[in-house]
């Protein structure tokens, strides 16, 4: 179906997007998954290009424009080049809220040139070995000594750990006072005692690193605080509206990519003298799937238009994070069983999709506390 929230700006900016994922990053997805990790080269040609953190004033080299619009055109043309691993969702999406939105002047100065420019990529950790969605119990401490905050404790599932240039941590600075004691600091890397550790072994996305972190008696300026102190819980829920319907976005746009590859394959694949395609049952499914796909996108789309208006709910925000990723992964399933054993090798796409996606129920908030939010809601 035709859309109809975007304007010419938004076409002009999907074509320049679409060359540089044709360009610069699907040529180089093999290697990177291969190698478990990104090139930090390409986040420079993504800065160059102008794809990064256009939330920031003019004044440090963004284009003052907050516009999500624009985040779904990245994430859409992401995936329907065929590129993997490269976390300018994460960069976009989450972390220009906190570092555009939440810093003192003193800070943009210091961090925003080099995050337009693709020098400073930057990280979130919030997820501890023994606090995952329960952000009211890490044990990570910030105590405060004269000018400076003292971090003790560990992170773990941190998205863009080893290649990020400054990490947001969720620590606490009362540890007495549950989630109303959770503050919000930024650890640059190269600090004496902030290490980055293994970098996970995951099922999929595997060219996007995600590592262990490690803070043992880490100093940093209390200049280095995110919005204010004992805040940073409420700092926290404030962004995961946008972070979810950015999940939601790559949940279509990943679907989209699996669908569009699985009609071609359909086509071309032969059995028992006729492409598979034609068999009623595939193109039943192949029917079925192209429908809920509309549905999906008219859905996501609604979210963005709320977003961009400053309407989404936590409650709407999770509601579709919730069921785009549920139909995302029936969709991509489905998709791959039409490609039969071919689908079950690593080479083919469509099996690299399929692991990819199995996350995307997960993190952000995993589909159960998705369910448990929204029932909340509504009063039971």
């Amino acid at each position: 179906m035709k859309r109809e929230i975007f304007e010419p700006e938004h076409d002009e900016f999907r074509a320049t997007a679409r060359a540089f994922f044709d360009k610069q990053c699907a040529p180089h997805t093999e290697k990177w998954e291969r190698d478990g990790i990104t090139d930090r080269s390409v986040w420079l040609k993504a800065g160059d290009t102008g794809l990064l953190g256009w939330e920031a004033p003019e004044e440090f080299g963004g284009q003052d424009i907050a516009d999500f619009r624009f985040n779904a055109i990245m994430t859409e043309e992401y995936y329907a080049s065929g590129s993997a691993g490269v976390g300018f969702g994460l960069q976009n999406d989450i972390m220009a809220s906190y570092l555009v939105h939440m810093t003192t002047e003193e800070q943009r100065k210091r961090w925003l040139p080099g995050f337009v420019s693709g020098e400073i990529i930057a990280a979130v950790a919030m997820s501890e070995p023994g606090a995952g969605s329960d952000l009211a119990s890490i044990k990570t401490t910030a105590i405060r000594d004269g000018d400076d905050y003292v971090i003790n404790g560990s992170k773990t599932f941190i998205s863009s750990g080893i290649l990020a240039d400054l990490v947001v941590t969720a620590v606490k600075t009362d540890p007495t006072a549950g989630y109303k004691g959770v503050s919000l600091i930024a650890v640059e890397a190269g600090t004496p005692g902030f290490t980055k550790g293994r970098k996970l072994d995951k099922i999929g996305a595997r060219s996007a690193d995600t590592a262990e972190l490690s803070y043992t008696d880490v100093r940093v300026p209390t200049t280095n605080l995110i919005g204010e102190e004992n805040r940073g819980f409420y700092h926290l829920m404030r962004n995961l509206p946008a972070e979810r319907l950015g999940i939601a976005i790559h949940a279509v746009a990943q679907a989209r990519r699996a669908l569009d590859l699985t009609k071609a394959y359909a086509l071309d694949r032969k059995a028992f003298g006729q492409p598979i395609g034609t068999f009623q049952v595939n193109r039943h499914a192949i029917a079925d799937m192209s429908v809920l796909l509309d549905v999906m996108q008219i859905y996501v789309d609604r979210c963005i238009t709320a977003v961009n208006a400053g309407e989404l709910t936590a409650e709407e925000a999770a509601g579709a994070k919730l069921w785009a990723t549920e139909q995302q992964w029936l969709i991509i399933d489905r998709c791959l069983q039409l490609h039969g054993g071919y689908g079950y090798i690593n080479e083919y796409e469509i099996a690299r999709l399929w692991r990819d996606a199995r996350v995307q129920r997960i993190y952000g908030g995993t589909s159960e506390i998705m369910r448990d939010l929204i029932g909340r809601k509504l009063g039971y």
